[in-house]
């Protein structure tokens, strides 16, 4: 299998001008005898295996290679893709992406869901969120929609009361009671995991836990329920809106959400991530739930 992994940055934006959006040029038939087809995909972090097993399968059926191009935060993948330095992407939340689209005017568009990665909250110091210390620091992601899930999280944990008019992205503001006066300071998500060795507490996104060597349903001191409301924290594979339609693009998306994938899902996170297509089958949703003692 020839999957390349393509460092983010100049070279990889460079590289679009010999490469190009090539996936949007095939809609036709697949199989051996299609043309080579590259599509570029956009993740963030280094543990891709989900992708890795797809990209096998689509080069081998469909001879659709998979370039992914790895990105270390949030914002570079989706520029990447409004831009056409990308095809697609897969690395956020269904709410992370209205949330983009609405800061910057973009239209980027779910062509399908991936999985569900629980949100955890995570320390070096104590084994529960009960013994977090009054005045405890506590590190959380600072964008709008991560920003927002981890402070209902801290909500959930019995840590926070947050103003429920403020939806799912409440900010610090919204906070109207805090017990413990927690000291909440807000991180690029990146660094939320490399911030253990300096706060009592951080709430970490499941990817970059997984990528600074953390089990997340063990080893987090509390971590997200999946359930009906989880809808909005189901990650997508995006695409610009004018390629919603591309038949490379959705055999990408109908080779993604195969059972193959689902198992890799489970077994690469030990079972801290859960496929969420319709159809998938995932791991139990009590694997995500459960909390580490």
């Amino acid at each position: 299998m020839k999957l390349k992994l393509a460092a983010a940055g100049l070279a990889a934006v460079l590289s679009v001008g010999l490469v190009g959006c090539s996936g949007s040029s095939s809609d036709s038939s697949s199989g051996a005898d299609q043309e080579r087809v590259t599509v570029k995909v956009g993740v963030v972090g280094d543990n891709n295996e989900p992708w890795e097993t797809a990209a096998e399968a689509l080069e081998e059926n469909e001879n659709i290679e998979i370039e992914l191009v790895k990105f270390s935060d949030y914002v570079q993948p989706n520029q990447a893709l409004s831009d056409g330095s990308v095809d697609l992407n897969s690395f956020q939340t269904q709410i992370y992406l209205e949330t983009y689209n609405s800061e910057h005017g973009t239209d980027l568009t779910s062509i399908g869901y991936t999985l569900m990665a629980p949100l955890g909250i995570y320390s070096n110091e104590v084994d529960s969120v009960d013994e977090l210390p009054d005045g405890a620091t506590v590190s959380i992601p600072d964008d709008a929609s991560n920003g927002g899930r981890a402070l209902k999280l801290l909500e959930k944990a019995g840590l926070i009361t947050v103003d429920p008019a403020a939806g799912l992205t409440p900010t610090t503001d919204d906070i109207t009671d805090n017990p413990k006066n927690l000291q909440i300071t807000e991180l690029d998500a990146a660094q939320t995991a490399r911030s253990l060795e300096d706060v009592d507490a951080a709430v970490i996104n499941s990817g970059m836990a997984v990528d600074a060597g953390l089990i997340p349903s063990t080893d987090s001191i509390f971590i997200e329920e999946v359930g009906e409301e989880s809808t909005p924290y189901y990650n997508v594979i995006a695409a610009r809106a004018e390629d919603t339609d591309n038949e490379t693009y959705k055999k990408v998306v109908e080779y993604y959400q195969s059972d193959a994938v689902a198992q890799t899902i489970t077994e690469s996170t030990k079972g801290s991530q859960i496929a969420v297509w319709d159809g998938a089958p995932s791991a139990s949703p009590s694997a995500a739930q459960s909390t580490a003692a």
